[in-house]
């Protein structure tokens, strides 16, 4: 037994000797505007990094275009991601993983992924999920790339031997990120400084023995993680059944994880806020994987009498089954109801026919009345990836 063994030597972990950040800047320091490509760029082959560890440092000032005072405006939760419209990872020029629509599809991960205490934590990267407006005009944040994109979330490794960028495409305007009771207001979000905050890992010497041996035998490393991907459908018909057959970027096999939201003339209008969702009063929502029905019982949701309890445990199981870890919302039954009463239907257990190559995803859903005008729905995929890469060749390919 262990309590007997008085003999017993402390383990010392010395694989790691150090870890520090360093700070990368874009080619163009000066072109952070409206619709400019922000490229940053890790050049050095020779050291060892942790990409799902770095971070984006920003630093700036909420204004008006015409010079007023901002008093009037406020930040929304989570406003910095709406700054950008893309976000890409590159290896040695090949994309790795990307997503379009940064602020939203950031936003619905969030409120699924994250607890009240880890919250706390991220309110340094603007994340105010239950406060839902900041203010303020001047800001610096740190936003952990985890929160951006799948592959800082899930690929826990170093990098070896290979030149990384990160690219970022502003957008076209700020409204989306900030909110007024003005509709007249016009705020502009000035980035002074922008910097990618990369881990560089340096291994003991057993260790470094070890990772150059992998690099002579000219083998390629497995990159599993787990994408996302925000598909919009911008204008629904005002009918109370609805059929949606998502079309993706890609082509799209094994999802393990579907979310579904609702905005009703929230995009573009600084009067709205667009880290809010509405229920546009739903009462039964599926979807189908090739033929492959989730969930397979029909969910009965009334919203006008709090009838959404199936919902929220539908969104509440989120974390036990991506994360597998235990079931803490970030969100009480009342606030989910008035933030986000969004949709997840976990698809992670599935056949092998539906594994086995592409697959064509449809959403069906009813609502109690016609839907409002000028009302949005999203669908946020979650579905595997795999790609491989040699530290000798350098080549990159997906599997």
């Amino acid at each position: 037994m262990d309590i007997l063994d008085v003999m017993q030597q402390p383990l010392i972990d010395n694989s790691i000797v150090d870890l520090e950040y360093h700070n990368y800047q874009p080619f163009v320091t000066s072109k952070l505007g409206y619709n400019d490509e922000v490229r940053i760029s890790l050049q050095e082959l020779d050291i060892y990094t942790l990409p799902c560890e770095s971070m984006l440092y920003l630093e700036g000032n909420l204004t008006t275009e015409d010079g007023k005072s901002v008093t009037k405006l406020k930040l929304i939760n989570n406003a910095f991601s709406f700054l950008f419209r893309e976000i890409r990872y590159e290896m040695n020029g090949v994309i790795i993983d990307s997503v379009r629509n940064v602020g939203l599809t950031s936003t619905l991960k969030g409120y699924l992924s994250y607890n009240e205490s880890e919250s706390v934590k991220l309110q340094n990267s603007g994340w105010f999920p239950k406060q839902s407006t900041l203010e303020g005009d001047k800001f610096n944040v740190c936003i952990p790339l985890k929160m951006l994109l799948g592959f800082f979330e899930d690929y826990r490794k170093i990098i070896l031997n290979m030149k990384q960028e990160l690219v970022l495409i502003r957008s076209s305007n700020d409204l989306d990120a900030v909110t007024a009771i003005d509709e007249t207001e016009k705020p502009k979000i000035n980035i002074e400084k922008i910097y990618w905050r990369v881990p560089h890992v340096s291994v003991g010497i057993p260790q470094q023995l070890a990772l150059t041996k992998i690099l002579d035998k000219n083998v390629e490393i497995l990159v599993p993680f787990r994408s996302w991907e925000l598909v919009e459908y911008p204008s629904l018909s005002q009918t109370t059944r609805h059929t949606w057959p998502v079309k993706t970027t890609t082509k799209l096999e094994t999802p393990r994880h579907i979310v579904v939201a609702f905005q009703t003339d929230k995009k573009n209008k600084v009067t709205s806020n667009m880290s809010k969702f509405e229920d546009c009063g739903l009462t039964n929502i599926r979807v189908f994987l090739n033929s492959e029905r989730y969930p397979y019982h029909d969910l009965f949701l009334d919203f006008n009498n709090n009838k959404f309890a199936t919902l929220y445990e539908m969104f509440a199981s989120f974390r036990k089954s991506f994360y597998e870890l235990e079931n803490e919302p970030i969100f009480t039954p009342k606030e989910f109801k008035s933030i986000a009463p969004v949709t997840h239907i976990d698809c992670s257990h599935q056949k092998e026919t539906i594994q086995s190559g592409a697959v064509i995803l449809r959403i069906e859903w009813e609502t109690s009345s016609n839907v409002p005008s000028d009302t949005t729905a999203y669908c946020l995929i979650l579905h595997d990836r795999l790609f491989r890469y040699d530290p000798l060749t350098k080549i990159v390919r997906q599997v």
